[in-house]
């Protein structure tokens, strides 16, 4: 008789989530080992603060470029290069908890290659946002750091599947956006708590808004869904 193969209490996670989560998991790794000292000698402990002046995005640099007519390739890299270093073990554990959770559930509608360009591409969309936003706010902004705008995307391609479901059954699409609501109200109590939000949530609502709007190509028979629902109204 032949038996049954054990069948895994997990759902295992697609590559494509690890792939994207993996450099700021080694990151970290990296960075602990440097505080400890097992790495980088007396500068290990300065691994994190030279990761980030390696890969911060300074909104300064396009503002530059658009001014000479001409991309410096040099520099260039930081417009995605930012997303995969992050300031803090906290920041960097939230970046991986919604990564691999919001992306598993993602992952479902949207093949490998559209959960990459959707991450690169909110993280693009929040960058290039927040470089048009500052240029018109008082102060002098920070530059961008960590995987917030990305990540923020990929809650923007999750409120699309539930906008493009709810809509489906005729249902209340307002509903699609409780999740943003309830991310930007905890973020605005932490920042007047804690102070230092600065001008960064324009990224990550910039993000959000790529992502969303992304998802009507990415997502497989999105536009056509769309369509179909505009026509049956």
């Amino acid at each position: 008789m032949r038996q049954a193969n054990p069948v895994s209490p997990l759902n295992p996670l697609p590559v494509v989530l690890w792939a994207l989560a993996l450099p700021a998991i080694a990151g970290e790794i990296v960075f602990l080992l440097g505080q400890t000292g097992l790495i980088g000698g007396a500068q290990g402990v300065g691994l994190r603060l030279s990761a980030m002046q390696m890969t911060a995005f300074a909104p300064e640099m396009v503002q530059r470029m658009w001014q000479l007519g001409a991309v410096d390739w040099d520099q260039a890299y930081r417009i995605l290069s930012y997303s995969f270093v992050n300031s803090s073990f906290t920041h960097a554990l939230f970046v991986v908890v919604f990564t691999l959770a919001l992306g598993n559930m993602i992952a479902r509608e949207f093949r490998p290659w559209a959960v990459v360009a959707l991450f690169l591409g909110s993280a693009i969309g929040g960058a290039l946002v927040y470089t048009a936003a500052i240029s018109v706010l008082p102060g002098r902004p920070g530059p961008l750091i960590g995987g917030y705008p990305a990540v923020y995307g990929l809650v923007g391609a999750f409120t699309f599947l539930l906008w493009s479901r709810l809509g489906a059954v005729h249902s209340n699409r307002m509903r699609a956006f409780t999740l943003i609501g309830m991310l930007l109200a905890f973020q605005l109590v932490f920042g007047i708590g804690f102070g230092g939000a600065g001008y960064g949530w324009i990224a990550e609502i910039a993000g959000f808004g790529a992502g969303f709007l992304l998802s009507f190509v990415l997502v497989d028979g999105g536009v056509q869904r769309v369509l179909r629902q505009i026509r049956a109204r």
